[in-house]
This record gives C-alpha cells, sequence and structure tokens, in this order.
C-alpha cells in the first residue's frame, strides 16, 4: 500500500476511535499521539501560569486544549474559544502565523480569560516538537 495510502487509513482509524489525535501531514510527522500525552507535553502552555492560577482543573484543561488547537490547526487570527457549563468563565486564544526556526514550527499565541467581565492576557511562543506536541517557550 503506498505511504499517502497509510497515512490516511491510520488517520481514519484514528478519528474514529476519538482518543487519537494526528498530527500535520505537512510537518512529515505522521504517527497519532493520544489527546493526554500531547497536551501533558505542553507543560501547561500561558494558561499554566499565573493566567490560569485560579481555574478549576477542569476548565484549565479545557484552556489547555483550545491552546493546542489553535497552534496546531487555526489560520493565524483564527480565535479558538472555550467556556464552562454556567457561562461564568470563558476564553479565546488566537495563534499567529507560524514561522520556522531551524527545523522547528513555531507561532506566537494570547489567551485572553473573561471572568465575570474581567479580562486577564498572557502572551507567548511554542515551537512543535517532531511528535506533534507542542513546547511552550520560556
Amino acid at each position: 500500500m503506498p505511504t499517502a495510502a497509510k497515512a490516511m487509513t491510520l488517520l481514519a482509524a484514528c478519528l474514529s476511535l476519538g482518543a487519537c489525535t494526528t498530527t500535520s501531514l505537512t510537518s512529515g510527522v505522521t504517527a497519532p499521539t493520544t489527546k493526554d500525552s500531547i497536551i501533558a507535553q505542553m507543560n501547561g502552555g500561558l494558561i499554566g501560569g499565573e493566567l490560569g492560577s485560579k481555574l478549576p482543573e477542569r476548565e484549565r484543561r479545557k484552556a489547555l486544549e483550545a491552546e493546542y488547537r489553535a497552534l496546531e490547526y487555526t489560520p493565524a487570527r483564527m480565535p479558538v474559544t472555550w467556556n464552562t457549563e454556567d457561562g461564568r468563565l470563558s476564553g479565546s486564544v488566537v495563534a499567529a502565523q507560524p514561522y520556522r526556526v531551524g527545523s522547528q514550527d513555531c507561532r506566537q499565541y494570547s489567551h485572553t480569560i473573561t471572568d465575570g467581565g474581567r479580562e486577564s492576557e498572557a502572551r507567548g511562543t511554542a515551537c512543535r516538537n517532531p511528535d506533534g506536541s507542542w513546547t511552550p517557550l520560556t
């Protein structure tokens, strides 16, 4: 079976399971990685700092998943939003255009949290690892 056909078969199988996510085929990475391991490798992202220090674990997880989606899948300047079931907290992650540093793709991004009408924002940069995870730069 040709490589492209294998990749598409793997992608279809992974998506149907729902427990996997795949990395961009344009990056040359085709191996699926579990969602939990990708999220864990983000080292808390922007939400792991002061911005998300008061968030409950469930909301912190939603916020970190939004950061990953913005970095991995979303075109530049398109917001990825999240919110709590009660609507009290919400957030928006916006990534800039990707750029290359050596062999890594990197993106600047911002994360804004709205809590009862008050907004807080953090900004940072993350670079993509060969396994599809993103590492925030310090």
